[in-house]
């Protein structure tokens, strides 16, 4: 069947009025939404063919039992923003500015121009309800590698200069190139300025993680396959560059993650299976400097950290408790925007950690309490 564009019009109009139905009734339909939206910029015959499919997908997803929008946290559904889409915000960093915390990750929006590398900017006040910021980078190939890659966005504030420094693994064709590049700017949601790439400390660069200690020192975590371990590493004054070793962990881990809970640093790690799952492990120390425990595992084995990758960790530190979070990817390779987020809380102290399998849960930001939904 053909639809004429006034017909098409009409059916995207509908299908419109269904998304947002759908996006307050079920977590599931967000993906169908976005795409649906996605598919209307394309010729008039392909956007009918799409919008006569999300049309259907509209009513399967409101035909069945509704799911009003709560305050849980759903890990590896569907998480979705103020706007009803999708987050876009995989391999991510998040700092908190003031009362608001603010989420930073790789856009791999479809509809993005093909040639540049995207980064998202997302804000909440309780970690659980996201609003859309800003694409803070839309990034030309900087360093000319012709088919590049930018993957982990981490953003700093720098208290001496009042910049907002971000850090992210730049890399080319066989990740040969192994590097870190910064920009800049000078709101936390503004549009970030490239200003270089180099290899920190001289080392091959991949996987990177961010960490600030209690004193506010900000740390750049980083994976160099040829040490067969990964760094971490103190920034300069100005957070524009790494310029001092603090600790080399001998371990072939990527995906570094740090905390500093009741005076000892956790730090967790993923061996190195590419896009594929596996058993992350952690280990402590009373100091950034070592000696480091040996490494054990965060959940049992089998589960392959409940088929995610370490991210972050992220500590709220409320008027009744402390708690952790542990921030995991779950990477859906064959259609990475479809990556979703592992986020738990840690049950944590006293040198051990153990990550429960992923079910709902709650938070309280001002007392800094979860609650996970049991299961019967």
């Amino acid at each position: 069947m053909i639809f004429a564009d006034e017909q098409v019009a009409s059916l995207r109009g509908m299908v419109d009025g269904q998304a947002r139905a759908a996006q307050g009734a079920a977590h599931g339909a967000g993906i169908a939404v976005y795409s649906i939206q996605r598919s209307a910029r394309r010729s008039p015959i392909a956007r009918a063919v799409a919008v006569a499919i999300g049309i259907g997908l509209m009513y399967a997803a409101l035909s069945g039992p509704a799911v009003a929008q709560d305050d849980l946290v759903r890990p590896g559904g569907v998480w979705l923003d103020e706007r009803g889409l999708p987050i876009e915000a995989h391999g991510g960093g998040i700092i908190k500015v003031e009362a608001t915390y603010y989420w930073f990750g790789e856009d791999r929006t479809p509809s993005n121009d093909p040639d540049k590398r995207y980064v998202a900017c997302y804000s909440s006040r309780d970690l659980v309800h996201w609003k859309f910021r800003n694409q803070v980078l839309k990034q030309s190939d900087p360093e000319h590698l012709g088919t590049w890659i930018l993957e982990r966005p981490k953003v700093f504030f720098n208290k001496k200069t009042h910049k907002f420094v971000m850090y992210m693994h730049l890399d080319g064709p066989g990740y040969k190139v192994a590097r870190v590049a910064v920009a800049v700017s000078d709101t936390v949601d503004g549009n970030y300025t490239y200003v270089r790439s180099f290899r920190p400390l001289n080392e091959e660069s991949r996987d990177i993680g961010q960490f600030v200690d209690d004193d506010g020192s900000a740390y750049l975590i980083f994976e160099s396959r040829p040490t067969k371990g990964f760094f971490i590493a103190k920034l300069s004054d100005d957070s524009m560059n790494v310029e001092k070793l603090v600790s080399f962990v001998q371990a072939p881990l990527e995906g570094g993650a740090l905390v500093h809970y009741k005076g000892l640093y956790y730090v967790i790690g993923s061996h190195l299976t590419g896009w594929a799952p596996n058993p992350n492990v952690y280990a402590t120390a009373k100091s950034l400097n070592g000696p480091w425990t040996e490494f054990k595992d965060i959940a049992p084995p089998s589960a392959n950290t409940y088929d995610s990758q370490s991210s972050m960790l992220i500590k709220i530190e409320g008027r009744e408790a402390t708690s952790v979070i542990y921030v995991g990817d779950r990477w859906n390779p064959k259609n990475l925007p479809d990556s979703r987020y592992i986020w738990m809380p840690l049950q944590i102290g006293n040198g051990e950690i153990h990550l429960p399998s992923p079910r709902p849960w709650a938070l309280d930001i001002k007392k800094g309490t979860t609650t996970v939904t049991e299961i019967h």
